[in-house]
């Protein structure tokens, strides 16, 4: 399924006009060598552009289509046309002479057996070039000396004749096309087109999942004898075909290659694109599913809008969005050479909306900062903020995603990391508290009813969690009036053993508020004293011994709800 609508999203991106065609693709290129009729090296031309990276305009190289690369393993495969300075020049900075001459014979043999029987004169030049170049003297070239750092470190070199690209050599690309579609292999059914082709048994790297090998990954491979069967090696296990190897690989690079489309959840990339590859639905995705940024002319309310359109199943002609169209969202993980799928999600564009607006829904909370909250804010209340890693657990992350594209329950993972949270830090923020509301509205519960589960304070609810959070929330108030500036309060010492066992802990806290109160003058104490008492008649006589995890929910629900409560009230006087 994710190859199949992969390789159709290239066919589609083929058809507007914005993707290369087989057997080619963009390369990043530092430098040019610039070679005159004969053969011999002229110049080296940088060929890096301007690229704004945050407040900073920083050099990159230029990407330029070129003939597809090879995917290379431990062996010696070189590239046409281009390559790093191993191949094209065989020199490295790493020491390794032996191997870059290796690289470099095996370069020359593959341009002498695609060009030979080309009538150019850009072709006739490469070929002159390898069978003159002499490795063991090129540090002492004049046209490398300024950029031989740069050169043997790895950057990527290209040729270029009498002011042009070789790439650029009508005679020479229709060498490299008539070598790049001639089949060796026997054709099998391709698992992807249902069609003969050639199986590729290595299929190209993708390249751009942070965390992932710099020199690309692959989504599919066997690079085990436990994981091959009936004799077959590497990916010929599972047959693609050439065309679809090349396809879904150059349809996902150009998704990844596009860092404003690309949204991160833990350690996963995501990517989204629609049926038809229209570009506004990459655009908005971020800000419609995530919770982005809005792209720039556009404000919160406009994109708020547009959600609740497209879950009410209505076309969105501001942004050029239907609702009935076919979406994709595909979440990948690195994992050392591979890719891991973290979640593969298909619907249309009014049924996942539909979701991700029920979810923002369960996520009002009183005192949120955010209008909508977004999907890494969620994530981030359920880690320490304090230490180094303050990624997520990629496996809760992911399971939250699906969750909220697909309207599934929410894992029991999210609650947990949350309650860890707060019983660590012993601080529920807004964001925990929209978190426990949602969860629990989801994944329903009796002993965290609804009543409990609203946006702002409930004075109605008898639930007795709910009530004891707001009688703590009361009691820490008292302590904070009638100690003005105190560092400590009853939270810091008490908030944990409240929540779990009230019983044990209240009266403590009871003994201790009236302490508090016999400080405040005769007016505050009277109306300290009424909001007790109301709260008291609903506990009645005895508290719980011990509240289970979602009573616990309740309570911090109610403490949370009575402090914003507190400080609205102070607000408005």
């Amino acid at each position: 399924m994710i190859l199949q609508a992969l390789t159709q999203l290239y066919e589609d991106l083929v058809g507007r006009g914005e993707i290369s065609r087989p057997g080619w693709s963009k390369a990043k290129i530092s430098y040019a060598l610039c070679l005159a009729a004969d053969g011999s090296l002229i110049q080296v031309i940088p060929q890096f552009e301007e690229e704004q990276a945050g407040k900073k305009t920083v050099l990159r190289p230029q990407k330029i289509l070129l003939p597809a690369a090879v995917k290379r393993t431990a062996g010696v495969q070189p590239n046409f046309l281009w390559d790093n300075s191993s191949y094209l020049l065989g020199v490295d900075g790493k020491g390794k002479q032996e191997r870059s001459l290796e690289c470099f014979r095996a370069c020359a043999k593959l341009h002498h057996e695609l060009l030979d029987e080309v009538d150019s004169v850009t072709a006739k030049a490469i070929l002159s070039f390898f069978d003159t170049w002499q490795p063991e003297q090129a540090a002492q070239h004049p046209a490398l000396a300024a950029c031989w750092d740069d050169l043997t470190k790895g950057a990527n070199l290209v040729f270029r004749v009498d002011g042009k690209f070789a790439q650029e050599d009508p005679a020479i690309c229709a060498a490299w096309q008539a070598h790049y579609d001639q089949s060796d292999g026997v054709k099998a059914q391709c698992l992807v087109t249902g069609k003969p082709d050639t199986p590729e048994a290595v299929h190209p790297s993708i390249m751009g999942v942070p965390g992932a090998q710099s020199s690309g990954a692959a989504l599919v491979s066997f690079n085990a004898d436990a994981f091959e069967s009936y004799g077959k090696k590497q990916s010929l296990n599972a047959p693609v075909g050439k065309y679809a190897a090349f396809a879904y690989t150059s349809a996902l690079n150009y998704l990844l290659a596009d860092r404003d489309s690309v949204q991160r959840i833990g350690d996963a990339a995501v990517v989204c694109w629609a049926e038809g590859a229209d570009p506004d639905y990459r655009k908005y995705a971020g800000a419609l599913l995530f919770g982005a940024a809005p792209p720039q002319g556009l404000t919160n309310d406009t994109l708020r809008a547009a959600v609740k359109r497209l879950a009410d199943g209505l076309p969105c002609e501001e942004l050029r969005l239907d609702p009935n169209r076919t979406f994709y969202i595909l979440g990948l993980s690195p994992n050392a050479a591979r890719l891991s799928v973290r979640f593969f999600y298909r619907d249309t564009l009014g049924a996942i909306m539909k979701n991700v607006n029920a979810h923002y829904a369960r996520m009002e909370i009183v005192g949120n900062p955010f209008p909508v909250t977004p999907l890494w804010a969620m994530l981030r209340e359920t880690v320490n903020l304090h230490t180094t890693d303050k990624s997520p657990s990629p496996v809760m992350a992911g399971a939250v995603a699906r969750a909220i594209f697909s309207g599934t329950f929410y894992p029991a993972s999210l609650l947990e990391a949350t309650m860890l949270r707060i019983r660590a830090e012993r601080d529920i923020t807004p964001g925990r508290a929209a978190i426990l509301k949602a969860y629990y509205l989801k994944n329903p519960n009796s002993q965290c009813p609804e009543e409990v589960l609203h946006v702002s304070l409930n004075e109605n609810s008898t639930n007795i969690p709910y009530t004891l959070g707001r009688l703590f929330a009361v009691y820490e108030n008292v302590q904070e009036r009638a100690n003005p500036g105190i560092n400590a309060t009853i939270k810091d010492k008490y908030f944990n053993s409240a929540a779990s066992t009230p019983a044990t802990i209240f009266p403590i806290l009871d003994n201790l508020c009236q302490k508090h109160l016999r400080k405040l003058d005769t007016g505050l104490r009277i109306y300290y004293d009424r909001q007790i008492s109301t709260l008291k008649n609903i506990l009645g006589e005895e508290n719980p011994l011990r509240l289970t995890l979602p009573e616990q929910g309740s309570f911090n629900l109610g403490y949370y709800h009575q402090k914003q409560a507190i400080y609205t009230k102070k607000e408005e006087k």
